[in-house]
């Protein structure tokens, strides 16, 4: 069966679509910045269960994720248009305006302005439907095709934190129950915070040449960037920062959630130079190289180097 990424190619290729196959769409704005756009689909059952969260949660991750594409391209969010279908016995109660209080609560912080969206009942699930525009200084918004031979590859801030709250939610643990470490670990899958700041002090710089949020996982995305730049990569397993709330977890399954988990909303990206650091930034890590063994995604550890597929969530 065809997947979510092979479906795009051949929309791309069939209808000359030039615009597509970033994490936003960069257009044309005036002299001094260019527009970016992105547009996300939140289903219930997929992308949430009510019984592992609230409405409120549910409200600021669907900006959330949106937030995180205009970061991965350097951009300033502005405004956003939203949807959202329910079912009646959902708009019979206070889940919207729950979800409504905590979309605009992460808004509010990133001046983010709601100018449209559309309300609709649907059969007996819930669909979100975000779009968020920016602007991006012209010319600098950074896409994943630039990633050449030598770059060194970077993330900020820790990963594997999403995917092993989300083992949490499925094992019955819930936000409202837990302290501590466990529900740093559960607001990591439920409260992802988007880099906004820090993609837009690499835009700012020039200091990225090519950078992808961590939505489907470290090893997914890193593949997503150098197939777009025709690039290979190899990746060192002890330099990735692992989130320090999965220390409950075994060895393995931590690195296995920090590879392969996604939803953490890192960002990920190359550069020419070595070390990254700014003021107010997260913790920003080199973990490998860019290679000219276009396709191939190599895992480096003391021992040995094995190919790292891309593993990650996929929608099909």
């Amino acid at each position: 069966m065809r997947g979510e990424l092979e479906f795009i190619r051949n929309i791309k290729e069939k209808y000359g679509l030039k615009f597509l196959g970033d994490d936003c769409a960069v257009l044309p704005k005036d002299a001094k910045t260019d527009l970016v756009i992105t547009a996300d689909l939140l289903v219930e059952d997929i992308d949430f269960r009510l019984s592992w969260t609230r409405a409120e949660m549910i409200g600021h991750k669907a900006l959330a994720v949106s937030l995180s594409d205009i970061a991965a391209m350097g951009g300033t969010p502005k405004w956003a248009m939203l949807s959202i279908g329910v079912p009646v016995s959902i708009w019979k109660g206070k889940f919207v305006d729950k979800f409504y209080e905590g979309w605009f609560g992460l808004a509010r912080r990133h001046g983010v302005e709601l100018v449209g969206g559309d309300v609709s009942r649907t059969p007996d699930t819930i669909v979100i439907d975000s779009i968020v525009g920016g602007v991006v200084p012209k010319g600098r918004a950074i896409m994943r095709s630039g990633a050449r031979p030598g770059d060194s590859i970077f993330v900020t801030g820790a990963l594997g934190g999403a995917a092993g709250g989300l083992e949490l939610l499925e094992s019955g643990v819930h936000y409202r129950k837990v302290r501590g470490r466990q529900r740093a670990l559960l607001a990591r899958q439920l409260l992802p915070e988007p880099r906004i700041e820090a993609g837009k002090y690499l835009s700012r710089r020039n200091l990225a040449t090519s950078m992808i949020d961590i939505s489907d996982g470290l090893a997914a995305d890193l593949h997503h960037i150098c197939e777009a730049s025709g690039a290979g990569a190899e990746i060192e397993l002890d330099a990735i920062p692992v989130d320090e709330t999965l220390a409950q977890f075994p060895l393995l399954k931590q690195r296995a959630f920090a590879l392969g988990g996604g939803e953490d909303l890192e960002l990920l990206f190359t550069s020419k130079q070595k070390p990254i650091t700014g003021r107010g930034l997260p913790p920003i890590t080199c973990i490998g190289t860019i290679t000219s063994n276009a396709g191939v995604v190599e895992l480096v550890t003391p021992d040995a180097r094995q190919l790292l597929p891309p593993a990650g969530y996929r929608h099909f």
